[in-house]
């Protein structure tokens, strides 16, 4: 059976600013109540932090684990199988870092003193992404140590590597059978034909964590030589000789996972713009210009499967877009890895990543701008509001049939989604996969015939909401007779003012009938306004929303 897991976006990383922590920015810090609220939704396993940088900050200080006896013992409690992390994409304590040769015995013996304190706990992602992490870290930069050269951005992923096989031979001594899942982003590069070699390279980069602890990275591997090259041979060799082959295969996959490069510069933005030694592009999302769009999920899961024949999760699920989109990505992961296993490729398990939302994502947590997107809960009032993302989850956690906003295709199965003039796939590229959207369900019923219903119908459209729209005097119905005939999922009355006498009957109509139901004039909250909606919200009435910086947004 496919289970859901759960997970709350807990990096902890180091810039020249400092630490920011996103276990303390969400409040979870301080709200064992959280996890609570997590097993409600139906989750069977949580990727959990108890991390090098919490635990033990100071080399010369005792670790401190009240915060991590208190949480996984609540998480034995109420049966949710825990998957600790204990660096996520961090370069560990202010002592070390991602190239510090010393990185990997200080990660083991971290990991030796968490197994030792839990040795109950059988699953284990010792580092999160780590070629990832040694991308934004060593290469880009954008991480501490803030480095941009090759020889650091292999030495950081190695020293990553070592610090995985370490740490899991220090975790199997006190318990044999634990398991290694690890996670990776994994997408697919797409590319113009002058810069096939370039996308071909990324296509092979892209496995290197699992290549490395397989121990496949031997002479014979593509990337051996390059690596070679700046004197990493000797290390090569000693993880191939020694390897930690994970016991499941994580895949973290998100809409910008997989890209396109283009030789074609004046298509593009210039922030867009970026090169090699040898030839500059552009390089964007690859659901933004390819046609036909890129595989996603089903295509990096079938490839995974082929190179490793390993059970595999899908171990981040999550969409920073309007909550009909953030559902719909989760549906559609879930719905793929229903199928492939229905092909008998062994997809265990689908994770609801940032349960509760994330912060600066938008800036690769590059600036503390407090920029925020909701998650399965919202945390930006003074408790976690569950969203519509909650309601799905509990949905595919008991078999029920999804909300009705989950239905229908999102934005990067739509014509909107295209951003650049179309591209197509090279020649040699894998061919397209079709993947059928969920049919659209119950519609949206809007109620107005002015300026504000045809703003609320655009903002539908725009969002791909399936909705009907009447006139609040069409053919003298009662609201509770249009009700029963046109059974829609919830109820919008736009009429010219909040204080409209029409608004009351279908207000109690869908009281009655127990559908939500928003009354709302043209003002910039409108979607919000229809978030909440889709949340599940009762009444929602414009004066109980927050400000939007924008109804495009």
């Amino acid at each position: 059976m496919l289970e859901l897991w759960g997970g709350h976006e807990c990096t902890v990383n180091r810039t020249r600013e400092g630490y920011r922590d996103q276990t303390v920015l969400s409040g979870h810090e301080d709200r064992i109540d959280d996890l609570d609220l997590f097993a409600e939704l139906g989750c069977r396993a949580l990727r959990y932090p108890v991390l090098w940088e919490r635990v033990s900050p100071y080399p010369d200080r005792a670790p401190d684990w009240r915060w991590s006896d208190a949480r996984l013992e609540r998480m034995r409690q109420l049966a949710i199988r825990p998957i600790v992390g204990l660096v996520h994409h961090g370069s560990g304590p202010a002592h070390t870092d991602l190239v510090d040769p010393l990185f990997a015995e200080g990660l083991a013996a971290h990991a030796s003193a968490v197994a030792r304190r839990y040795p109950w706990i059988e699953d284990w992602t010792p580092v999160n992404e780590p070629l990832t992490t040694a991308r934004f870290s060593a290469l880009y930069g954008h991480w501490h140590p803030h480095v941009s050269d090759e020889r650091a951005f292999w030495t950081a992923l190695l020293n990553q590597i070592d610090a995985v096989r370490l740490s899991m031979q220090a975790i199997r001594r006190v318990r044999s059978d634990a398991r290694l899942i690890q996670t990776e982003d994994l997408g697919r590069t797409y590319a113009t034909e002058p810069l096939r070699e370039q996308a071909a390279f990324e296509n092979l980069r892209r496995w290197l964590t699992w290549d490395l602890l397989t121990g496949r990275v031997t002479r014979e591997h593509g990337m051996f030589e390059r690596i070679d090259r700046h004197g990493l041979g000797d290390r090569l060799r000693a993880i191939a000789d020694a390897p930690c082959p994970p016991d499941v295969i994580g895949v973290n996959h998100y809409l910008t996972s997989e890209r396109f490069l283009d030789h074609r510069l004046d298509r593009y933005p210039p922030e867009r713009h970026g090169g090699n030694d040898r030839m500059a592009y552009a390089d964007v999302e690859a659901v933004r210009v390819l046609l036909p769009g890129p595989d996603g999920l089903d295509g990096v899961l079938r490839e995974a499967h082929a190179r490793y024949g390993l059970p595999m999760v899908v171990t981040e699920v999550h969409n920073g877009c309007t909550r009909e989109e953030q559902m719909r990505w989760l549906l559609e992961a879930w719905r793929t890895a229903e199928r492939l296993r229905e092909d008998g490729v062994p997809v265990q398990a689908v994770t609801a990543w940032s349960l509760l939302g994330a912060f600066d994502w938008n800036s690769l947590l590059t600036r503390g701008a407090g920029h925020y997107e909701t998650g399965v809960f919202d945390v930006s009032g003074p408790a976690p509001r569950p969203t519509g993302l909650a309601l799905l989850m509990k949905a595919l956690s008991s078999g029920d049939k999804p909300p009705p906003a989950a239905l229908g295709a999102g934005w990067w199965r739509r014509d909107i989604r295209l951003t650049y003039a179309p591209a197509p796939r090279l020649a040699d590229d894998p061919p397209p996969r079709r993947v059928q959207a969920p049919a659209a369900g119950p519609s949206l019923l809007i109620v107005g015939d002015g300026v504000a219903a045809e703003a609320v119908a655009s903002a539908c459209l725009w969002r791909g909401l399936d909705y009907r729209r009447i006139a609040p005097a069409d053919a003298g119905f009662e609201p509770d007779e249009v009700l029963a005939f046109t059974q829609p999922w919830a109820v919008v009355a736009a009429l010219a003012t909040l204080d409209d006498p029409a608004l009351d009957p279908w207000s109690e109509a869908c009281a009655g009938r127990g559908l939500p139901f928003m009354d709302v004039s043209l003002h910039p909250q409108l979607h919000e306004a229809l978030d909440f909606l889709i949340d599940g919200a009762s009444d929602v009435r414009p004066a109980a929303l927050r400000p939007l910086a924008s109804a495009a947004e």
